[in-house]
């Protein structure tokens, strides 16, 4: 197989997006196929300034309707694609990549409509997401079983932002910082944010800066730790910073501190230490933090967990012990040990 032109679907959320860059990288080395990315508006920033990409196809599922999807379809009809890769498993992607009229289909087992694929490969659920999105490479020729991380392309424009913003709160380019994100599209992967605030306060002795990062969803989360801790040496960039403006933050920093969603995925690319607490998910789906130092903090021993692979918006059994176990002061240990 030797596709000239290759169609990557990915429109899940920011945190899947990241986990399929290794997949185009590998393509970019050993097909040096033409690789186009589909995906939502809410990800097509994380492709920006990417090497590996030759063109980025926004689709607004939850927005387009009918209409929307047969435009898009018409367009990869036109595009004349030899090969689609769909690591997105929904009846959705399955239907798009069927009706592209691609020379070859590629999908795991497990995919919704699996059938209309050419090619199913086996959903491993032994295997980080990342080495599991790399089978779809095999029937191409291409077999990689390690890890590869993710490159995403930082602008100087990203890395300026940054710089005024340390110029803002006298943040001298040396100075060891660290970054919480402690927002989740699902409430049961979010540490509770009176929580948050505990470790807030254990950390103030340290002296250290805290930046609170998420996207304008996660403001609230953060304005109520903002207002409910004694530490006055947080600063909340929550909305105010795009996805790469982020991800040069993180890059900065002496540690991260994440739910189990997209900013430890990002750290991981930027090889910044994570203290990731797990919830309702755990680490065993996948999408766990890979660096030597990382740090999983989760509760063990719960009958009730996982009660889902993607989170929901309440605890199921009402107790919600997956999160509120975890204790704070562990993970200011854990902070204060990675710092040193």
């Amino acid at each position: 197989m030797n596709p000239e032109k290759t169609l990557i679907i990915q429109t899940a959320f920011l945190g899947d997006m990241i986990l399929t860059l290794p997949v185009i990288q590998q393509i970019n080395s050993h097909l040096k196929s033409e690789t186009d990315v589909l995906c939502i508006p809410e990800t097509s920033e994380l492709l920006k300034n990417n090497i590996y990409v030759n063109e980025i196809i926004t689709y607004d599922k939850r927005n387009s309707g009918i209409k929307g999807f047969t435009d898009l379809v018409a367009k990869l009809r036109k595009k004349k694609y030899d090969l689609i890769i769909s690591p997105h498993r929904s009846f959705r992607s399955s239907f798009i990549s069927y009706l592209s009229n691609a020379v070859k289909t590629i999908s795991f087992d497990t995919s919704s409509f699996g059938f209309l694929y050419d090619i199913r490969i086996r959903y491993d659920n032994s295997l980080h997401e990342i080495r599991r999105n790399l089978k779809l490479l095999e029937p191409a020729g291409i077999k990689e079983n390690g890890i590869i991380r993710p490159e995403i392309f930082i602008s100087p424009e990203d890395k300026r932002k940054i710089d005024s913003l340390f110029y803002e709160h006298r943040i001298k380019n040396n100075e060891t910082f660290i970054v919480i994100a402690p927002g989740s599209v699902w409430f049961t992967k979010r540490f509770p944010e009176e929580k948050f605030v505990n470790l807030c306060n254990l950390l103030e002795k340290t002296g250290v800066k805290i930046f609170l990062t998420g996207s304008k969803n996660d403001k609230k989360i953060s304005d109520f730790i903002v207002n409910n801790s004694g530490n006055r040496n947080i600063i909340s960039v929550t909305g105010n910073l795009t996805i790469l403006e982020s991800a040069e933050l993180i890059n900065r920093a002496g540690l991260l501190v994440s739910n189990d969603s997209a900013p430890l995925h990002i750290a991981n690319s930027m090889n910044t230490d994570v203290i990731a607490l797990f919830g309702a998910t755990v680490p065993a789906f996948g999408f766990y933090p890979y660096g030597k130092n990382d740090i999983i903090i989760e509760t063990d021993g719960l009958s009730c967990r996982p009660c889902s692979i993607h989170g929901g918006n309440k605890c199921p059994v009402g107790t919600f012990d997956c999160m509120k176990k975890i204790k704070e002061k562990d993970i200011a240990e854990s902070v204060i040990r990675l710092l040193s």
